[in-house]
């Protein structure tokens, strides 16, 4: 029974998703027009500000810094590979970056992360955004996983990937009125087959900014939380 009732789930899931997402597409459509109307009317002037990038050695964190680049801002780039980030040092360069840093870093070890923002404001004195692009996803039924050592895996980078780095940063965000720029997908807010654990990890991290804003609300803080996906 329970294996017809997976079976009736997964045939009818994916089509109900698409259908909610066909309700809700105008509504977020007319959103994110509102949001780029704003955004071009107060459009931030990036030349001479520090963007640390995370996961920048390939896919949107990668594209994220060229954009970044494009518009003069001083790039950190960091990764765990190290050599994949000269190459896009350079193109960020010949795309008009001011100055841009390469700091080798795993972004789930606390210790890391803290060295990195360290090195970051030694070098350049301030830092003005965080953009934090680090995932992994997945494509198996939770509970047709059949090996749980992906759990921890998924939570750690997910999830601390995006806490440790956000944590470290806070204190020189706030002094710069600074940004922290969340790459979130679709899947953190509506549920897809076989993307379970995916959407919940990244669930968690996208909850944290409802605290951190009460917080620094209270403290009169113009820091900015962004999710993009």
């Amino acid at each position: 029974m329970e294996q017809v009732v997976n079976a009736v789930m997964d045939l009818v899931v994916p089509p109900a998703s698409m259908v909610m997402l066909a309700f809700a597409w105008p509504t977020l459509s007319f959103l994110r027009g509102v949001e780029w109307a704003l955004k071009t009317l107060t459009r931030e002037d990036m030349l001479g500000k520090v963007v640390v990038i995370t996961g920048a050695s390939s896919a949107i964190g990668e594209q994220i810094a060229y954009e970044y680049a494009r518009r003069n801002a001083n790039l950190v780039l960091v990764a765990r590979r190290e050599h994949r980030l000269f190459g896009i040092r350079d193109n960020a360069r010949l795309l008009g970056a001011g100055q841009a840093l390469v700091i080798a870093a795993d972004v789930v070890k606390e210790d890391d992360c803290r060295r990195l923002v360290s090195d970051t404001v030694s070098y350049f004195g301030q830092l003005n955004h965080l953009v934090n692009t680090v995932s992994l996803g997945h494509d198996f039924n939770f509970e047709e996983a059949g090996d749980t050592t992906a759990f921890p895996h998924l939570m750690d980078i997910n999830f601390w990937g995006n806490v440790y780095p956000t944590y470290a940063a806070l204190p020189y965000l706030r002094r710069s009125h600074g940004r922290v720029v969340v790459n979130a997908s679709v899947e953190s807010w509506l549920p897809m087959p076989r993307m379970s654990l995916y959407s919940v990890t990244t669930l968690n991290f996208l909850l944290l900014p409802f605290e951190m804003k009460s917080t620094l609300k209270s403290e009169q803080e113009p820091l900015m939380w962004m999710a993009g996906g």
